[in-house]
């Protein structure tokens, strides 16, 4: 095994062991960026030289025995919608092409406070609006399995980088599947948390009432660990939780023995894939042999999740990238052809026109249209109140059950191009995660196994602000199965 293939757990060991050091690792990393994302595309920037530096100094605090976090020395990649203070933050976007960031988003903030070494920033659909990361102003990211195929999206970046082992671990931002799909997608762990449990302060918003940000890992094990740093209160964030997250590093049991899980009907129902429902299915039987009570649940409108997300993540759009526009961030006719603006208008519709791409104008049109005068309350106002429904048969299901579980993704990753032409047929690719979004409820994804050569993820839901039952299910499940281990042959 070459050190860029080691989990967090397995990095750590071998690093307070003096097995390896903080630089080796990293350069590790850094080489195999190097070697291959040339055909994966997955980074659009590498800090190469802050990242080695940084690891020179990690060495050294090891080598003193400093106290120092489990994070400290390991290489993560970061999704290009969370700011870093002096970095590019482009979001995918021409519109933010030049844009550098003035400040440190929280999570950037507590990984640097935990000594890791953020060696890039990883390719995404513009402002995170897709699920394919064939929307990014800077090509399309390929998947490590099948170079020919998406790697899901809007964080295919960092999926594909933690699943070709370019970095050990990497944040996305959830806002509709967006962490979970491509974690399925690419074979690797994808955690979404409960809405509130991570700061937000500093992500490019897109839909704040939906958005969340997680990380990509090798095992479920790994993303307890990077939870618990990420976790907790902040000032900056009035969403955030008021009382500081539970310490998950050496907390963490596993074991299902007794468990109530529950199997959401309407996640087997028309439109799945009929191998990735008997592959999923088949797996359910090992908890079962691990102890855990199975049985079918039903949740009665969960099949509103989908038109529920799509009028209220196009709504909160089109308020969100209002200050994009032309004067203010990035992209400016002014700038770049003032002979062509006419008057201030002119320099708002030249500019959005020439620095958005289509899926972001698209979703800016429905948003406004959706919150315009007259419409307001037939589709903003009753998809509020659906989605409180919706919340409310989840909050139910959980009286009786620990954890649900579907399949993340309604199919096997589909061919570049085969959607792009055709949003409808891709704003289904979310069919199965927008619920954990629209209902604010933790979720992962987990490599469940192989269709047609292709990887699939089990989405497990957790209930409010009990991520723990999650990881514990989760790292369960994985102590008996090795579909993790099945990596790509990409060199």
């Amino acid at each position: 095994m070459n050190i860029n293939e080691l989990s967090i757990k397995l990095a750590y060991e071998k690093l307070r062991a003096g097995e390896i050091s903080s630089y080796e690792l990293t350069k590790s990393c850094l080489d195999r960026i190097e070697n291959i994302d040339h055909k994966l595309n997955a980074f659009l920037a590498v800090f190469r030289d802050d990242a080695l530096k940084q690891a020179k100094e990690i060495d050294e605090k090891i080598s003193k025995n400093e106290d120092l976090n489990y994070l400290a020395g390991i290489p993560v990649a970061i999704k290009d919608v969370i700011l870093m203070k002096g970095k590019k933050n482009t979001c995918g976007s021409k519109i933010l092409e030049n844009y550098v960031a003035s400040y440190d988003a929280t999570v950037i903030k507590k990984l640097k406070e935990a000594g890791a070494i953020i060696i890039g920033k990883t390719n995404c659909d513009e402002f995170a609006m897709g699920s394919s990361t064939e929307n990014s102003a800077f090509g399309s990211v390929k998947n490590p399995y099948d170079l020919e195929r998406v790697p899901g999206g809007s964080s295919g970046g960092s999926a594909a980088a933690v699943a070709s082992d370019q970095c050990i671990y990497a944040l996305g931002s959830d806002t509709g599947g967006s962490i979970r799909q491509p974690a399925a997608y690419c074979n690797i762990v994808g955690l979404k948390p409960t809405y509130g449990r991570v700061s937000r302060y500093g992500l490019s918003a897109m839909a704040s009432s939906l958005d969340q940000i997680g990380p990509f890992t090798k095992t479920a094990e790994d993303a307890a660990w990077v939870f618990s740093v990420l976790a907790g209160t902040d000032e900056n964030d009035s969403t955030c939780m008021t009382e500081a997250a539970p310490e998950f590093f050496n907390n963490i049991y596993p074991g299902v023995k007794g468990r109530k899980i529950g199997i959401i009907k309407q996640g087997f129902g028309e439109g799945i894939n009929e191998n990735v429902k008997k592959q999923i299915l088949k797996e359910m039987e090992k908890f079962e042999k691990l102890g855990a009570k199975v049985s079918e649940v039903e949740i009665p409108h969960l099949e509103y999740s989908l038109p529920v997300y799509y009028i209220i993540m196009p709504s909160e759009v089109s308020s969100n990238l209002a200050r994009f526009d032309g004067i203010r961030y990035g992209f400016s006719q002014v700038k770049h052809a003032p002979q062509d603006v006419k008057d201030l208008l002119d320099v708002y519709m030249k500019s959005r026109a020439k620095g958005m791409g289509d899926e972001v104008k698209r979703r800016i049109m429905i948003g406004t249209y959706a919150l315009s005068s007259g419409y307001y309350d037939a589709y903003y106002k009753k998809a509020q109140k659906v989605r409180t429904i919706i919340i409310n048969d989840f909050k139910k299901a959980f009286e009786k059950y620990d954890v649900l579980i579907t399949p993340t993704a309604p199919d096997i990753a589909f061919k570049l191009g085969e959607k792009i032409n055709d949003p409808l047929s891709m704003y289904l690719s979310d069919i199965m995660t927008v619920s954990a979004n629209v209902a604010g409820l933790p979720a992962i994804s987990i490599p469940s196994g192989f269709v047609n050569g292709m990887p699939i993820g089990m989405q497990i839901f957790g209930n409010y602000f009990d991520e723990k039952k999650l990881f514990e299910t989760a790292i369960s499940y994985e102590l008996y199965n090795k579909w993790r281990d099945v990596k790509p042959k990409i060199n």
